[in-house]
């Protein structure tokens, strides 16, 4: 099958278009015909190398963490798929690959795509409404009535949980540039700063979320806009002493990861917030409960631009110029 792969880490490094053999099919997998995936930071990232500590892929290997497809196969103890079921899913680390023509993930990470979504929308929305759902629900338990920060809302993680932040009943604040507060404050948010003309640590105070998607000095500022006992997600890191515990990383890589954020937890500490790191897990079931809020209108999905499959380094590129407005997909059939 048709594939586009890391040949070697590097941030310059293009992405191959190679002849991969066909996805080994395990037991509890669905083997899904890829017919849209979208691009993210995170592929970008895991080309450069950036995270080669705690996801050792070998090249050479297929990028890519989104997909909508259909169903061709499923393994012996798969139950909730049949062959010919529309499906979106994000897969497991260590499995990725949606850069692809096929792909077999794991069945609890599986879910039937939203009936009134296209596979390209489909496509646009595992990888950042699973971040999101994770942050703002799991993590920050986010109620009505409370205030939430949301960094960068015109991405595509900002635009996903704007839409759920306001579904969850709270009062959101977001970063845009101004060409993009149409954008944002059509999809709920009520406070727009413009990063380029005004700074949010001046103008925002006491709030109870923040969801950090930016770098270190954004994330300084952002711990002191929370009201005490207020909670902080980052999404760009620094990794924490619970997320290395979690993924079972050796003693070396904790210590490492224990350095890198030692900073922000002291802040916190000082501060009297609380600080976490999300690396978002993927999640059938918790894809189900957004394909819900899909169908009923409360979240829409936001496509800034869609690429032919041929186009794939060209997609990654878009991607890292920071200009896309939601998600990049890519078209493969």
């Amino acid at each position: 099958m048709k594939a586009f792969v890391v040949d070697r880490y590097g941030k310059k490094a293009p992405l191959r278009a190679a002849d991969m053999p066909e996805p080994a099919v395990r037991d509890d997998d669905v083997l899904i015909e890829v017919h849209a995936t979208a691009v993210n930071l995170l592929d970008s990232k895991i080309r450069s190398g950036e995270f080669k500590l705690i996801l050792p892929y070998r090249t050479p290997f297929a990028l890519g963490h989104d997909v909508a497809g259909v169903v061709i196969g499923v393994g012996s103890r798969v139950r909730q798929f049949k062959v010919g079921d529309e499906v979106y899913a994000r897969p497991d680390d260590l499995r990725i690959g949606t850069f692809a023509e096929r792909i077999a993930v794991r069945e609890a990470s599986v879910a039937l795509k939203p009936r009134n979504l296209s596979m390209v929308e489909a496509a646009s929305i595992p990888l950042v409404g699973l971040t999101a759902w994770q942050a703002l629900v799991d993590i920050a338990r986010l109620r009505k009535g409370q205030k939430v920060f949301i960094q960068a809302g015109s991405g595509g993680v900002g635009t996903f949980a704007i839409q759920l932040a306001k579904h969850l009943g709270a009062t959101v604040a977001t970063t845009t540039s101004a060409g993009n507060t149409v954008l944002v404050k059509g999809l709920g948010a009520d406070v727009t700063i413009d990063y380029r003309t005004e700074a949010f640590e001046d103008r925002l105070s006491g709030y109870d979320v923040v969801l950090h998607s930016q770098d270190s000095k954004a994330l300084a500022k952002s711990l002191g806009v929370l009201k005490p006992g207020g909670q902080l997600v980052s999404i760009s890191g620094p990794a924490d002493p619970e997320f290395a515990e979690a993924i079972k990383a050796p003693w070396l890589v904790r210590q490492v990861i224990r350095g890198l954020s030692l900073g922000p937890r002291r802040r916190a500490q000082r501060l009297k917030v609380r600080f976490a790191f999300l690396f978002m897990k993927a999640s059938g079931s918790q894809l189900r409960q957004i394909t819900s809020l899909i169908e009923s209108g409360a979240i829409r999905p936001v496509v800034d631009k869609v690429f032919p499959f041929d186009a794939a380094n060209d997609a990654l590129a878009h991607v890292e110029s920071g200009r896309a407005k939601g998600k990049v997909v890519i078209q493969v059939r």
